[in-house]
């Protein structure tokens, strides 16, 4: 389903900020010759990770860190991720100073954006520059070179991260605008996350009828729009032109785990909106207690079966987008390992970082059986750290994640409720790497050479306008 081709000048902005110390520098990739750009790129985001999330996932599933398929297989790049709003990135404070980590940092709204777009801005801005001016995202540029494009989330499809991969609005809180614009606007061709109207938390039916036959929930619509779009959706008629043949081009609504697992093989629908039988997120928030996840131990509480997992989802998206000959761009959110961190709940973000591992893998499986490396470009990274999560005894020094053996929770503490400013881990494989180690000028005394988020955004814009 190749959409309308448009050629356009190769335009690639030459500056990020790598560092608030040395403030803007030249980007050492611009002029950098390409070997060759890749047909597809997959970028997956691990929504609130961190190194010691990483390792803690390691220690519980294998009993060893450097076990994570992007471990074993990827390039790892360490990558700033500060917004407009804070005090950039400090090296030597970010080491030497406990409290520095916790002051300024950015939002998801503001990371997506920038590793979405290329261009730094305020937290809680979704695909708009500091003036609420739109900007560019990759999924445009791809859709302009006539590719496919779609967004995946374990949580709400509406929610930050997948928002600021497609739409346009000023306030991250603006559900029900974003959902309407990724919808009716987009020339997405799979849209697939949580917030279903119709399900609670651990995926059981809260739609009711009165005594006149109404249908009422005690959920909001939001995240889908409104219950008129909704029910469009439901109805299969909602869905504006999304290859610019001055059609509209419909929805097809999948719901069901079963509806999911067969989409990842055999024909597919030209679009796919996946909607699973769940309110907030796959799994975080099952058996939760006013939405707050329980502080249990990984996999105590048994997981949902109604829900599909992300790797089946991710699968069911990539069946859809490469149908396209001229390839696609595909965003993946692991998004509850933030929502998991935020509530300091080391059980249910083992859960997630081990379920987004497997997504990983099975993206990689993906490449390898369906298209090969040398034409596919995967990153796999995060927004932001959540929780500042360290070792025993941590404060005022920053000890290590303690392992404790496999299936046994790691020794690992808690310092903060929400987002901080430390460098995260961004692993990349695939046509293109080359230009992230040209990236890499910033210069940290432990993690070594990183990248900026703003390099992320500026490569995979670049290398979709170049193919």
């Amino acid at each position: 389903m190749s959409k309308f081709r448009m050629i356009f000048p190769i335009l690639i902005a030459a500056i990020a900020v790598n560092s608030c110390a040395a403030g803007p520098k030249p980007m050492s990739f611009a002029e950098h010759t390409l070997d060759k750009a890749p047909k597809n790129i997959i970028v997956l985001v691990a929504d609130g990770w961190s190194y010691n999330c990483v390792e803690a996932a390691g220690y519980f599933q294998h009993g060893e860190k450097g076990t994570q398929p992007y471990e074993r297989d990827f390039t790892l790049f360490p990558m700033s991720t500060f917004s407009l709003n804070g005090q950039g990135y400090d090296p030597e404070l970010a080491w030497s100073d406990y409290e520095y980590l916790k002051k300024g940092a950015a939002d998801s709204a503001a990371t997506a954006t920038t590793m979405s777009t290329g261009v730094k801005t305020t937290n809680g801005a979704i695909g708009v520059d500091k003036d609420k001016a739109p900007l560019e995202h990759a999924v445009q540029v791809a859709e302009k070179t006539g590719k496919a494009t779609g967004v995946v989330t374990s949580v709400q499809m509406s929610h930050a991260t997948p928002a600021a991969f497609v739409a346009h609005v000023k306030g991250r809180g603006a559900y029900a605008d974003i959902a309407k614009e990724m919808l009716l606007e987009s020339g997405c061709e799979v849209i697939m996350g949580a917030g279903h109207p119709w399900y609670d938390n651990d995926g059981k039916l809260v739609l009711t009828k009165d005594a006149n036959g109404v249908e009422t929930t005690p959920n909001s619509y939001r995240f889908v729009g409104d219950e008129a779009l909704w029910r469009e959706c439901v109805a299969g008629a909602a869905g504006g032109d999304c290859d610019g043949d001055g059609q509209p081009d419909a929805w097809k609504l999948i719901q069901t785990r079963e509806e999911f697992q067969q989409l990842a093989n055999g024909d597919t629908p030209k679009r796919v909106l996946g909607v699973p039988q769940v309110a907030d997120a796959l799994q975080v928030s099952r058996t939760s207690v006013d939405g707050v996840p329980e502080d249990d131990a990984a996999f105590q509480t048994p997981l949902l079966t109604t829900v599909p997992t992300l790797p089946e989802m991710a699968l069911a998206a990539l069946n859809v987008l490469d149908n396209d000959p001229d390839g696609f761009y595909l965003m993946i959110e692991g998004g509850a390992v933030d929502w998991a961190n935020h509530a300091n709940v080391a059980g249910r973000m083992i859960e997630e970082m081990i379920g987004y591992g497997e997504t990983v893998q099975a993206v990689s499986d993906w490449v390898e059986k369906n298209s090969s490396w040398d034409e596919t470009l995967v990153i796999v990274t995060g927004d932001h750290e959540c929780g500042y999560l360290l070792g025993p005894g941590s404060k005022p020094d920053l000890k290590p994640i303690v392992n404790n053996g496999k299936g046994v929770m790691p020794g690992m503490e808690y310092h903060y409720k929400s987002h901080t400013n430390q460098l995260i881990p961004c692993y990349v494989r695939g046509a293109g790497v080359e230009l992230f180690t040209k990236a890499a000028t910033g210069k940290d005394p432990v993690r070594g050479a990183y990248i900026d988020n703003t390099d992320v955004g500026l490569i995979t814009k670049r290398l979709l306008a170049a193919r």
